[in-house]
């Protein structure tokens, strides 16, 4: 019996030690800010200074797991710091930019642990970003040792101190104030001819209670010391909490929660982009002059990418987001055309400005990956009308081959996948996310959403009797052939985004499709060209027709722009 208890006290002495091993390990497994950490977390960091071009300067960027997350920063978990896309929004040929942040950093254990090397690479002329503050908390001797210094039990901008025994170095050492580390950064900085800047911290996905559209200041008092740092010390101060918090609450909670990943403060790659993009705008609406030169550096990303230049006062802009099937050649007349070349033929465009943004090849995905829908989303204005047609390249590889695939459901859905080409890891959403997200943004703007389901592909089956389409439901006669559909896929999913988005639908798909079972087999080949999938003139004008029919047939108030 005596042996029982003492093998169950010593499994649960075990497991406690598991558990506490377990609170120092990040993301990737690692015990951070021990010397094999550190080791790991040097191979993915940028050496010191390698980046520089010249006598041009560099740009270091200095944070936490919001710059850089976990050890690696490889958005393995499917969570990215703003600093991985930091670079895109500055000229390289003007100056670098080497993000040296490491998760599980605070300024106490930054400064103490990863700064001298960065400091040694620091020359005239360089800046230096600093954001830092998320893991300035707990007990200062606690088990991993990085909060900063509370005389009073909060965050304390003047210079004091303490001295403790380090339970992680097994050494003394002496703790100092949160403004007191950033005084040694700021100073040690400015002996180097450097510029330091100071950052508010990333926002958290959380709400006030009382105010459900508002965005949580809980890191509220890390933003006053940073200010009152920046006044004494006459620093620059970029707000990127207040920024990066104020799109949040214009996004509204479901937009703003995909903008985190996992949990309510590490960010997904769009949270990244967003915080990236908030920054290098705080840098551009500084009037310190300090960032004179910075702010020539930035590239034209800080200003949002449109394409409404065709826009005419008085009418509302049409979109079209699709694939080949919305854009193709359209040149040759035996070629292959997409119907947003055809626009003309239903829209009156003395009512309104019908704009193709479709791209060949496209998956709902991808166009949103590459950029292509934040064009038409900078561009939307209260009345304009958003087509949104995709589907036929969602099928296929996710991760391999054209990397263009999606989770194939109608459902919030994500997964992360490790890229074939590329080698980096992506989190890849739903075919329904996709198409929600994009409704969502259209909604925002104040513009009108319209899904359109995919175009019918030329392939054909003999009837087996069941009832098929959703638009003039027929039943399938036995020995006929009918043009293949996809209603119980990319049709119903169409209609379930749809309904829980509260957007107009107008299937395509299958007003097409009975049309083309009426010709046959043989006469609708005139309607495709090259393959079972695009489309020639004749198919081109098909769909365009089928767009209007489908509009009229649901009471579309768009209608009205028809001719």
């Amino acid at each position: 019996m005596n042996k029982l208890l003492l093998l169950f006290l010593f499994c649960i002495s075990l497991q406690s030690a598991r558990a506490q091993r377990d609170i120092w390990l990040d993301i990737n497994g690692v015990r951070d800010l021990t010397a094999d950490s550190i080791d790991i977390a040097n191979q993915a960091r940028p050496v010191p200074g390698s980046s520089r071009r010249g006598n041009n300067p560099v740009l270091f960027l200095i944070g936490n797991s919001t710059m850089r997350t976990g050890t690696l920063g490889n958005g393995s978990n499917g969570q990215w710091g703003w600093g991985f896309y930091a670079h895109e929004y500055y000229d390289e040929q003007k100056i670098t930019v080497e993000n040296h942040a490491l998760g599980g950093t605070s300024p106490r254990t930054f400064y103490n642990q990863l700064w001298k090397p960065v400091l040694e690479a620091v020359q005239k002329g360089d800046y230096v970003f600093l954001e830092l503050g998320h893991n300035d908390n707990g007990p200062i001797d606690s088990i991993r040792a990085r909060s900063s210094y509370r005389p009073h039990g909060h965050i304390e901008v003047r210079e004091d101190s303490t001295y403790i025994y380090n339970k992680v170095t097994k050494a003394h050492e002496m703790v100092y104030t949160f403004g007191g580390y950033m005084r040694r950064f700021i100073n040690d900085i400015r002996a180097k001819g450097a510029i330091p800047v100071l950052f508010t911290l990333t926002p958290r996905n959380d709400y006030e209670p009382n105010d459900p559209k508002r965005i949580q200041r809980k890191l509220a008092d890390f933003t006053p010391a940073i200010f009152a740092l920046g006044k004494e010390m006459n620093v620059p101060v970029i707000d990127l909490n207040d920024i990066s918090a104020t799109k949040l609450e214009q996004y509204g909670p479901w937009k703003a929660s995909y903008h985190f990943y996992l949990d309510k403060i590490h960010s997904s790659a769009y949270g990244a982009r967003m915080n990236a993009q908030s920054a290098a705008e705080g840098v551009l609406a500084s009037t310190d002059p300090q960032l004179a030169f910075l702010k020539t550096c930035l590239t034209e990303l800080v200003h949002p990418r449109r394409c409404d230049q065709r826009r005419q006062p008085g009418k509302p802009m049409v979109f079209l987001c699709g694939d080949s099937t919305g854009k193709n050649a359209d040149r040759d007349l035996d070629g292959m055309w997409g119907w947003g070349s055809q626009a003309y033929t239903v829209f009156d465009s003395t009512k309104c400005v019908f704009q193709n943004q479709a791209r060949a090849g496209r998956s709902t995905r991808t166009f949103i990956e590459e950029g292509l829908w934040e064009e038409v989303y900078n561009s939307l204005q209260p009345g304009d009308v958003v087509f949104i047609q995709f589907g036929h390249n969602d099928i296929g590889g996710i991760k391999d081959g054209r990397e263009r695939g999606v989770i194939a459901c109608s459902k919030d859905s994500s997964r992360v996948y490790h890229m074939e080409s590329s080698g980096i890891y992506k989190v890849v959403y739903s075919y329904g996310w996709y198409l929600k997200k994009m409704i969502r943004d259209a909604q925002e703007k104040g513009a009108t959403p319209i899904l359109l389901s995919l175009t019918p592909r030329n392939e054909w089956h003999e009837g087996n009797g069941h009832p098929r389409g959703f638009i003039y439901p027929v039943r399938e006669k036995k020995g006929k052939k009918y043009i293949e559909r996809r209603n119980e896929t990319y049709g119903v999913w169409c209609r379930d985004v749809a309904q829980e988005t509260v957007c107009q639908f107008v299937d395509v798909h299958n007003i097409s499709a009975n049309v083309l079972d009426k010709v046959g087999e043989k006469k609708a080949a005139a309607y495709f060209n090259h393959d079972h999938t695009h489309t020639s003139l004749k198919g081109a004008r098909l769909t365009a027709q089928s767009v209007a029919m489908g509009l009229r047939a649901i009471g579309s108030p768009e209608a009205e722009l028809l001719k």
